[in-house]
């Protein structure tokens, strides 16, 4: 097993560089990340993380003047009467520019922190410290954060860099099973569009590579952050290369949408690599055997692979709003083979939904 010492260091390129550090007991190193300058830091976690934030104050407390904000769990924290709640502690506590947000907490938390942050003062310095599969490999990574709206999921935010992400790997020790399984969707959609290392060894053993205490599970994290990192920091803003990331995740929004966000993320985009799997074969780009290995790999993972049948005009209509549309033109991440991806655009409908009956249920 690798020593609990090692650190790995992932660089993030761009207009504002950052690195992604990657080991154990990293939360309580975290004075080195926010440097010098900061007076104030606001702690925004969920209620389940209570007690480690109030650890986490505690270790910062003889440097800062450290503030909470307990926010709620998942996607209910990514509402604008929850930012709101954020901005009036920092307001009242007169927080400035040289000041500073930390997220701490799953993927919702991170989004949400960093939208706080970046809209307080027009941007104050951001530390992400993800406590889930899903925020250490996708979430706090990139710049990307948001909140939702009635319309639809991260509809509104903003392009953000941190200052710094945390890994903590210690963090996930903590999670249920069912949990470290819904963030390796996003882990799998690395293996799809850039590593095929990690589909590899998920295949190889998919009990020991989602164990947290293995060799394995650290590796596919650090190629999941390293995808991230190479494709955000050549494309921070989305104009481009940086859409490769959303493979899955058109149809997956909308699932997560019509289950008014009470799915799992990953549960959400399993489904929707799979559609875009069957998209992709169906344009005539895709070998048949892709395809299965989609399916074959999730559902080692536990993870649904369907929809029920009669939900098709729901979702249309949702991906229709979607970020990624140009106008009335739906945009979709497609492969051409593993590690391939590319754009299919504005697909006729009856391919669409030919695809959907594919995953149909």
């Amino acid at each position: 097993m690798t020593d609990a010492r090692d650190i790995t260091e992932i660089a993030v390129a761009g207009l504002d560089p950052y690195t992604v550090t990657v080991g154990y007991g990293l939360r309580h190193r975290l004075a080195e990340q926010l440097g010098e300058g900061v007076a104030k830091v606001l702690i925004v976690h969920p209620p389940t993380l209570a007690r480690a934030a109030e650890e986490l104050r505690e270790s910062l407390a003889d440097r800062y003047q450290v503030l909470l904000a307990e926010v709620p769990d998942a996607e209910a924290a990514k509402r604008v009467e929850v930012a709101s709640f954020c901005w009036q502690i920092l307001g009242q506590a007169d927080f400035t520019r040289s000041d500073a947000v930390i997220g701490f907490g799953g993927g919702a938390v991170t989004d949400l922190a960093g939208f706080v942050a970046a809209t307080w003062l027009r941007g104050v310095k951001l530390v992400q410290v993800p406590t889930t599969v899903l925020g250490m490999v996708d979430a706090a990574v990139g710049g990307k954060t948001g909140i939702n709206t009635a319309e639809g999921k991260n509809l509104v935010g903003a392009f953000y860099a941190p200052a710094a992400v945390v890994a903590d790997l210690d963090t996930i020790s903590s999670l249920g099973r069912n949990e470290v399984l819904a963030g390796f969707a996003e882990i799998v959609k690395c293996g799809f569009i850039a590593e095929p290392e990690i589909l590899d060894l998920l295949e190889a053993d998919v009990d020991g590579t989602t164990d947290p205490a293995s060799d394995a599970f650290r590796r596919v994290v650090e190629l999941s952050i390293g995808v991230k990192a190479r494709v955000v920091g050549q494309d921070f803003k989305e104009s481009g290369l940086r859409e490769i990331l959303n493979y899955g995740h058109t149809l997956g929004h909308a699932i997560e949408h019509a289950e008014r966000y009470q799915w799992r993320h990953g549960a959400a985009v399993s489904i929707g690599m799979v559609y875009a799997a069957e998209l992709s074969r169906l344009a005539g780009r895709l070998p048949d055997a892709v395809v299965e290995r989609h399916r074959a790999i999730l559902e080692s993972l536990t993870l649904p692979t369907s929809y029920p049948a009669g939900r098709w005009q729901t979702l249309l209509s949702t991906m229709r709003r979607d970020k990624k549309a140009r106008g009335a033109m739906l945009r979709f991440i497609v492969l051409d083979d593993v590690a391939r991806p590319t754009v299919l655009q504005a697909p006729d409908e009856s391919l669409l939904f030919a695809a959907y009956q594919e995953i149909a249920s």
